[in-house]
């Protein structure tokens, strides 16, 4: 008797972390093969930190970005950088940011949410740095930053945006403080930056990175930084085209969507299947090979409720029952004809 082959795994986790790009793995390589310390005054060293800086201005030019760009480990580390070398003091976080914020700000006001996910701007008209991320990591959720962006100017403040999810998918919002992680579009873990749109809103500690940020620099990590982001996201048009064949779907079989009445990332949605819990849910789509999360790659292994969705209006039962789904370039119609299929029989079960 033959043994019937077993289901091709399908990643639906893509907001945790994304496959490392073809381009961003040559350069990578490349990089290695570059290995002086770009830090060094000799002539090797000078040609590595040639590169670092031609991966710089092409990280610059790929984000349209015209300010500074200090390279971090990721978006944690650029995050805590800019609260912890800001001129101003912290002012205010909005509720549903990452940990990564949320762990320094200490005792800094919490911004309100309105129940689809949203920071009214004028909340944010406060003088010192406030933060405020541009794409919400557990539900997709754009923030008005504009809008954000001038209430805290108008106030005398400092806006500091949380880009991790959104660059390389979106252009990047007026701030004057950015934070974003390779590994999000398709570059390798552990290389990320923070923008800086003027040098006179930090104050500097020693080090590299021009006295921002203290150890050798990641010339590998870089140059495949800058390579992921020259790929670009013409791939995000079909992805919207996918979530919504999904959203459809999960709605008729008795599924909520959180936010769906707010602008959110193609890529990034999070669904209420009523009755069922996410940790049993993650157990049943993993058996079926099915790779999806509860919250945000920091917080899913914990049996905490998202912050993200009581900040929303959420009752504990109902937070307790939503997972997400993100989609990456590789993502299919038939990977994701298979997710509903699943998601379909599991619900007909609640």
């Amino acid at each position: 008797m033959t043994a019937t082959p077993p289901q091709a795994q399908i990643y639906l986790d893509h907001a945790a972390t994304t496959p490392l790009l073809g381009t961003a793995r040559a350069a990578l390589l490349e990089g290695f093969a570059a290995w002086a310390n770009p830090s060094s005054p000799h002539r090797t060293g000078r040609a590595a930190r040639a590169l670092l800086e031609e991966a710089r201005a092409r990280i610059k030019a790929a984000l349209g970005w015209t300010g500074e760009v200090i390279f971090t480990s990721g978006a944690s580390e650029a995050l805590a950088l800019a609260i912890a070398c800001s001129k101003v003091p912290l002012a205010a976080v909005a509720a549903a940011e990452h940990e990564a914020v949320l762990r320094p700000a200490g005792r800094a006001a919490r911004l309100p949410l309105n129940p689809l996910g949203e920071v009214d701007p004028d909340d944010a008209a406060l003088p010192g740095l406030v933060a405020v991320q541009q794409v919400n990591n557990e539900t997709g959720v754009i923030q008005p930053l504009a809008a954000i962006a001038a209430a805290v100017r108008g106030a005398g403040g400092v806006l500091l945006a949380d880009c991790a999810q959104g660059a390389g998918k979106l252009a990047l919002p007026d701030a004057d403080l950015i934070a974003l992680s390779a590994h999000k579009f398709g570059g390798p873990i552990g290389i990320g930056a923070l923008l800086v749109r003027d040098w006179a809103l930090l104050e500097p500690t020693g080090g590299q990175e021009r006295g921002y940020r203290g150890g050798t620099e990641n010339l590998p990590g870089a140059l495949a930084m800058a390579a992921a982001l020259e790929t670009g996201a013409d791939w995000l048009a079909a992805a919207a085209r996918l979530r919504a064949n999904l959203e459809a779907a999960l709605v008729a079989a008795g599924g909520e969507v959180i936010g769906g009445g707010s602008s959110r990332l193609a890529t990034i949605g999070a669904y209420r299947m009523p009755g069922i819990s996410a940790a049993a849910q993650l157990i049943r789509f993993d058996g079926q090979g099915i790779a999806v999360s509860a919250g945000s790659a920091c917080s899913s292994g914990s049996l905490k409720t998202s912050h993200v969705l009581g900040a929303m209006g959420l009752d504990g039962k109902a937070a307790s029952e939503v997972i997400r789904v993100s989609l990456g370039r590789e993502t299919t119609g038939a990977e994701i004809d298979r997710f509903i299929a699943a998601w379909t029989a599991m619900a007909m079960k609640a």
